[in-house]
C-alpha cells in the first residue's frame, strides 16, 4: 500500500514507532535515505520510537507521537520490551496494548497501513532479563495474521546467523540487543524493503 501511494506519485508520511530499536535504530536513516532517493519530494519518515518503552507507554503516547503525525504507514515493535521482566506486563496485557494501538490508528485514518514488527534476539543478559521473549514475538505474529495486517518478522534471519556464527552475530549487534548500522544494513532494512515491495 505504501509503496503502491508512492509509485502512483502521491505524498506517504511514514511513522516509526518503538523501543531503543526503533529510536536508535539506523533502519529507520536506512529507510527514509532509500525513499528519499527513490521517491524524491514524496516520503517522510519520523522517528516516533523511545528507548527503554513498551507497549504500555506506546498506548499513553500513540496520540501525541503517531496520531497526531497524521500517518499513511506506521511501523510498530514493542515486543522486546514487552517481554522485558521489570515492566511486568503479561502477554495478554501486552496483546491488548497492540490491540488498543491497531484500533485508535485505523478509527483515525481507515487507510493508514500498520506493520508490524518482530525484531532480533537478544543473548546472554538481555535474553535473561526477556525469558519468554518468544512468546512475546509469536502475539505479535498471531495478531497480524488475525488482523490481516503486514508482519516483518526480522527474527529468523537473526536466529539463522545466530546459530551459524556468534562472531558474525555480534558484528551485527555489538551489545547483544540493539543493531548496529551494519546489522540494519545487512538484515533489518533489506527485510523491510523486500517486504514492502511483496
Amino acid at each position: 500500500m505504501l509503496i503502491e501511494q508512492l509509485n502512483a506519485g502521491k505524498p506517504q508520511h511514514v511513522v516509526t514507532y518503538g523501543t531503543s530499536l526503533t529510536e536508535g535504530g539506523e533502519w529507520v536513516n536506512q529507510l527514509r535515505a532509500f525513499l528519499t532517493q527513490k521517491y524524491p519530494g514524496l516520503a517522510t519518515v519520523t522517528n516516533s520510537g523511545l528507548s527503554a518503552m513498551w507497549s504500555d507507554w506506546g498506548v499513553k503516547n500513540l496520540d501525541e507521537r503517531v496520531i497526531a503525525k497524521k500517518p499513511d504507514a506506521v511501523f510498530i515493535e514493542f515486543s522486546i520490551n514487552d517481554a522485558f521482566l521489570p515492566y511486568n506486563t503479561s502477554v495478554e496485557a501486552a496483546r491488548s496494548n497492540w490491540e488498543n494501538m491497531i484500533d485508535r490508528i485505523l478509527k483515525a485514518n481507515p487507510k493508514c497501513q500498520i506493520i508490524l514488527m518482530v525484531m532480533n534476539p537478544p543473548i546472554r543478559e538481555h535474553l535473561e532479563a526477556r525469558p519468554r521473549i518468544e512468546i512475546y514475538n509469536q502475539m505479535v505474529r498471531d495478531l497480524a495474521a488475525e488482523r490481516k495486517l503486514l508482519l516483518i518478522d526480522h527474527y529468523p534471519s537473526w536466529k539463522t546467523v545466530l546459530d551459524r556464527d556468534l562472531n558474525t552475530f555480534l558484528a551485527y549487534c555489538p551489545d547483544g540487543i540493539h543493531p548496529n548500522a551494519l546489522g540494519c544494513e545487512k538484515i533489518i532494512t533489506p527485510n523491510i524493503l523486500a517486504a514492502l515491495s511483496a
